[in-house]
């Protein structure tokens, strides 16, 4: 994995949870006519309530700040790439992202405004009627813009894929320094993405941490998982960042690359020993100058070698 890793020269990153922190928080309810926030906030709490999205989290956190009850939801499916179903109050429910609402026909409701640069929105619907939407926002890690422009010195090419919306997406690859954006990509969108990156020559590295990402992660040449994503991306992935910050991105380069130039040197040096060492103690020299190397200089040397094979390994905790 470490040499693979050393060896990429395409970057590819999840926006949410990899460059952004990943807990959005709610900043807008938005009911049509005839539904109250609360209304809104308790079936999607409901429907929500045990999974690991982000968003899932930052509704079912504002709900509970407001101190709403709800019964818990039947029939929950999990949509990848697009959102949830369950059966709410003997509704049928379904929340998801715009994508999810065009591919089942369900209208959207003319009294709601356009979504801002930077919000991700979350529809939902009741019996294939429409009833609002929840406008999210998420921050961008602090060393997000640094680590990005690192990566870029060191000649690779960052690309973010994401399955946010391009509106959603946009403003955070902008802050990132990010020029290369694909929006609205369900898992198989983003695996898609990774063959066709491959299939160009390309050695390609994933950085992810949802359950959306684990395809990716297993397909790419080298999967970086964070250490804060689902269980699933940390086993799809051959790399684990135990600090959830891209800027653990350049320390995992640098000491790949590192451990490849000390493999390359110990193979080195041991190919040279062994070259010199071994017609040394059959005795080549012994014809023309009677010199034959002692059984105690052989093994001190042979020592010396593993001794030395290990103290320049050792470099590398530095």
């Amino acid at each position: 994995a470490l040499e693979t890793f050393a060896r990429v020269r395409t970057l590819v990153l999840d926006k949410t949870g990899t460059l952004t922190i990943g807990r959005p928080v709610l900043q807008a309810v938005r009911p049509v006519k005839g539904y109250s926030e609360e209304d809104l906030l308790r079936m999607a709490a409901a429907a929500e309530e045990r999974s690991n999205h982000p968003l899932a989290h930052a509704v079912v956190d504002s709900a509970r700040a407001r101190a709403i009850k709800w019964e818990p939801a039947e029939e929950v499916v999990v949509i990848p790439g697009r959102g949830v179903a369950a059966r709410v109050e003997d509704y049928n429910c379904l929340l998801g992202n715009e994508a999810l609402f065009q591919e089942s026909a369900i209208r959207f409701p003319d009294s709601i405004p356009p979504v801002k640069p930077g919000v991700t929105r979350l529809w939902i619907e009741l019996d294939y009627q429409s009833i609002g939407c929840f406008d999210a926002r998420d921050s961008l890690r602090p060393d997000a813009s640094g680590a990005v422009a690192a990566l870029r010195q060191r000649g690779l090419r960052v690309i973010m894929l994401t399955g946010d919306s391009a509106a959603a997406s946009a403003p955070i690859a902008n802050q990132a320094g990010i020029a290369e954006i694909e929006a609205g990509l369900d898992p198989s969108g983003k695996l898609a993405r990774i063959r066709a990156l491959q299939q160009q020559g390309l050695r390609v590295a994933m950085v992810g941490d949802g359950i959306n990402d684990a395809a990716a992660l297993a397909q790419a040449d080298a999967g970086i998982s964070m250490g804060s994503g689902a269980d699933l991306a940390q086993e799809a992935g051959d790399v684990l960042l135990l600090r959830a910050q891209p800027s653990a991105l350049i320390a995992a380069i640098d000491l790949a690359k590192s451990t490849v130039a000390i493999m390359r040197q110990n193979l080195m040096w041991a190919a040279g020993y062994n070259l010199v060492g071994i017609p040394l103690a059959a005795g080549v020299l012994y014809p023309a100058f009677h010199i034959l190397l002692s059984p105690w200089v052989a093994s001190a040397a042979m020592a010396m070698s593993s001794v030395s094979v290990l103290a320049n390994s050792l470099r590398l905790r530095g």
